[in-house]
């Protein structure tokens, strides 16, 4: 048990701190506040009592509506509480208390945002991607990546997304790439460095390819279909900044 403890400790947190980021999935689309008013229903507007915002627990006691007005609640609240609980437990494991667990998990945090507000509105917002890169080179200069693997990544990340976007552009003749999805490789650079930067790139790319056809089969959409980029971005980096070192080293192991 004194082994566990730290480990429900991280989930405890890692599920409060989810709980937190639905309000900023909901309210950053709108252009709200995320820190007033408080948590509230948004069909009814009635504000929530604190037993109605306890991560999972009250999303099962309520059964999947509010008390009030009995609108649904989407199941993305129970599933972003529970990915970030999850992540939480992984990294804390991974890489002990300290301040590049800080780091990592404030990464974390911001993939996940991104990850679902890109997967629903098709956009992402400045103040996460903008802010992450200054937060993401703050961190690097007394953490590991280093400041001069973070400014690399910074570069090659949003530079790289830029003329990829632009080459689309002078040959299709139509846009592919938004300056969010840029602005975020960016970031991820930022917080990762060049080396996971590239791995987060190959890995989202091949995610988003498989995605891609898996939609095509079931015709659900063709070749011009617009797939949420940034979504899978945010997934390719996850697995990077907890994987990703394992990830180089069996590839290679190739060579």
């Amino acid at each position: 048990m004194p082994h566990a403890f730290p480990f429900v400790v991280a989930a405890a947190f890692g599920l409060v701190t989810g709980s937190f980021l639905n309000v900023c999935i909901y309210r950053l689309p709108r252009g709200r506040s995320i820190v007033w008013p408080a948590s509230h229903c948004p069909s009814c507007g009635r504000a929530l009592r604190w037993y109605e915002n306890i991560p999972l627990v009250s999303y099962a006691a309520l059964r999947g509506a509010c008390r009030t007005c009995r609108a649904a609640i989407s199941p993305v609240y129970p599933v972003v509480e529970l990915a970030t609980g999850v992540v939480f437990v992984v990294m804390y494991g991974q890489i002990g208390l300290g301040p590049l667990l800080a780091a990592r998990l404030v990464f974390a945090c911001a993939m996940i945002v991104l990850c679902v507000i890109d997967l629903r509105h098709r956009m992402l917002p400045n103040p996460i991607t903008v802010g992450g890169i200054l937060a993401g080179f703050a961190f690097s200069l007394g953490l590991p990546p280093g400041w001069l693997a973070s400014l690399v990544g910074v570069l090659a990340g949003g530079g790289s997304l830029l003329l990829i976007a632009e080459a689309y552009r002078l040959v299709r003749r139509e846009e592919g790439l938004g300056m969010g999805d840029v602005k975020m490789l960016a970031m991820i650079g930022a917080f990762l460095g060049w080396k996971l930067m590239l791995l987060t790139l190959v890995l989202s790319s091949l995610l988003g390819a498989a995605v891609g056809l898996v939609m095509i089969a079931a015709r659900k959409g063709d070749m011009k279909y617009a797939l949420p980029f940034g979504t899978f971005l945010a997934v390719g980096a996850l697995v990077a900044s907890i994987a990703g070192e394992a990830i180089i080293a069996w590839y290679m192991g190739f060579y």
